[in-house]
Parts: C-alpha cells; sequence; structure tokens
C-alpha cells in the first residue's frame, strides 16, 4: 500500500514536471512544420520565467505575471519570426542568441531586481492556486496542457491552417504558387511556438517550483528538441516523451532523498537518469524521424 501511493505521488509530481518540456515541445512541433528552426527554447523559458516573475511580484497577482510570461514569449516569437522569416536570417544563430541573452538577464535581473546573485523565492501571493489531492498538488496549467496538446495535434492534423503550415514546410515554392503566403504562416508558426514555451517559462517560476534561479530551466530547452526528434514532429508522441522525462526527473529525486539509497548510489547520478533516458530515446528515434523537406531554409519568392 506504501508503495503504490508513493508511486501516485510520483505521477502527479509527474505530470507538473512535464509540463514546460511537452509546451515548449508542442510549440516547436507547429514552427519545424511550417520550415523554422527555433533553437532558443532555453533562453525563452528564462526569460519569460524572469519577467513572470516581477510582474506578478510588482503587482501581486499571479495571473498577470502568467500573462506576462506568455507575452514574453510571444514578443520573443516576433523578434525570432522577423530574423528567420522576413530577414532570412540564420535560424539556428539567432536562437543560440535567444539562449544567450537569457542566460545573461536572468543573472543579471537577479541582482538588479531583488539583489541576490543566486536565487529569489517568490513570495506565496504572486503564484499560481493549485489542485489539492491525497498524493500532491496538480496545476491548473498542467490540465491546460494536455488540452494544448490535443488541440494542436488537431490543427496540424485536420485543419485547413495546419494543411498550410505542413505544405510550407515540406513544399512552400508549390504553396505560394497555390496562394498561400509563406512568410506569413511561418510567421505566425514560430510566434505560436515561442508563446507556448513563455507560458512554460512562467509555469516554473509562478507555479512548479516557486523559485527564480540562474540554472532554473536545467536544460530543458534542448530536452524538449530532444523530444520533438523523438516525437517526429507528433504532438501526442510529444507529450509521451515529456512525460517519460518528467516520471523519471520525479523518480530521480524521489530515490535520492530516499532512506539508504546514498550508500549505494551517489545522488548525483540518480539525478542524472532522465537526462540519460532522454538520449537514450532520441538514440533510438534518430534516422526514423522525418522532418519537413524545406526545414531551416528561408523561404525566397522569385
Amino acid at each position: 500500500m506504501e508503495f503504490f501511493t508513493s508511486l501516485l505521488r510520483i505521477l502527479v509530481i509527474s505530470l507538473n514536471a512535464m509540463v514546460p518540456i511537452t509546451l515548449a515541445a508542442v510549440g516547436e512541433i507547429i514552427g519545424e512544420r511550417s520550415g523554422v528552426i527555433d533553437i532558443g527554447l532555453e533562453g525563452i523559458l528564462l526569460i519569460s520565467a524572469f519577467t513572470g516573475a516581477v510582474s506578478a511580484q510588482a503587482t501581486g497577482s499571479p495571473y498577470v505575471g502568467l500573462l506576462t510570461g506568455i507575452g514574453t514569449g510571444f514578443i520573443v516569437g516576433i523578434l525570432h519570426g522577423f530574423i528567420s522569416v522576413y530577414l532570412k536570417g540564420d535560424q539556428v544563430i539567432s536562437g543560440v542568441g535567444i539562449n544567450l541573452f537569457g542566460g545573461g538577464l536572468i543573472a543579471f535581473g537577479l541582482i538588479a531586481v531583488w539583489q541576490t546573485p543566486g536565487h529569489h523565492i517568490i513570495p506565496a501571493s504572486a503564484r499560481m492556486p493549485k489542485i489539492g489531492t491525497p498524493y500532491g498538488n496538480i496545476s491548473y496549467i498542467t490540465i491546460l496542457t494536455l488540452a494544448i496538446v490535443f488541440a494542436v495535434y488537431y490543427l496540424v492534423t485536420n485543419t485547413k491552417l495546419g494543411l498550410k503550415i505542413n505544405i510550407c514546410g515540406e513544399h512552400p515554392r508549390a504553396a505560394d504558387v497555390a496562394g498561400v503566403n509563406v512568410e506569413r504562416v511561418r510567421f505566425f508558426a514560430t510566434v505560436a511556438g515561442a508563446t507556448l514555451a513563455g507560458l512554460g517559462g512562467a509555469f516554473m517560476s509562478l507555479d512548479w517550483f516557486g523559485v527564480l534561479t540562474k540554472e532554473l530551466a536545467a536544460g530543458r530547452g534542448f530536452i524538449a528538441l530532444a523530444t520533438v526528434v523523438f516525437s517526429k514532429l507528433n504532438p501526442l508522441l510529444a507529450l509521451l516523451g515529456g512525460f517519460i522525462f518528467g516520471f523519471f526527473d520525479s523518480l530521480g529525486v524521489w530515490v535520492s532523498s530516499a532512506a539508504g539509497v546514498k550508500k549505494y548510489i551517489p545522488w548525483q547520478f540518480i539525478l542524472m537518469t532522465p537526462y540519460i533516458v532522454t538520449l537514450l530515446a532520441v538514440a533510438g528515434a534518430i534516422g526514423r524521424a522525418r522532418f519537413p523537406d524545406k526545414l531551416g531554409e528561408p523561404y525566397q519568392r522569385e
């Protein structure tokens, strides 16, 4: 009975832990299906977590902070989309710039805003409310994430807009000939993807962790990119990939805190488990995942 209870608690924690990875991965799937790569997910998570925390604490409203985080992802998406789609810039370099800016912003912001170089705890009044269960708290954003995944799956597989997004990644010239504004569709997809990542970033600081640190993202943006490969651009498989990472992340924390385990297994190795599992999952998907033919290539009208 105790084992069953512990397992349910791990599952509840896993559902919350999967949220930032799943949101970032599903957003990236929208962008990549249209032909645009955004490797700046790590930076978006950090920037949104920071702006969301600042706004929530300044106003005393976690909802304002959440909207600020979402808006931050939206703005970063506009920047990346403008550089990648309209200026025909290198998408990888733009993403790297976002990651570097995110890391620098949160390190500087902690000192500039709160005079704490290490971490800042978000006051309880600025954190999102949760749903209480006998096995732990579940976030409302976790439930929202599940709805978003299924909505995006329906969008990219069963709607006219989804067809436009897919054809802009596979055959942008044919889409242009058919009257589709390739640049507009790619720009929209890029902004939408970054906005979802912004929601994931705000979730980390205002809901899940309730704290802001320089290492808050902990590579989850890059894990989201790996999840995209694992999913083969399928939002439902991205949900599975996010849950797998969340489960092993939660399991690692639980095992490392269990009495007697540290005597036999170094806790650092246990906490490496989710990253090792992710690498193995991606290694198994390499060679079998098919991506849009024109992914990463700016479209030039003739």
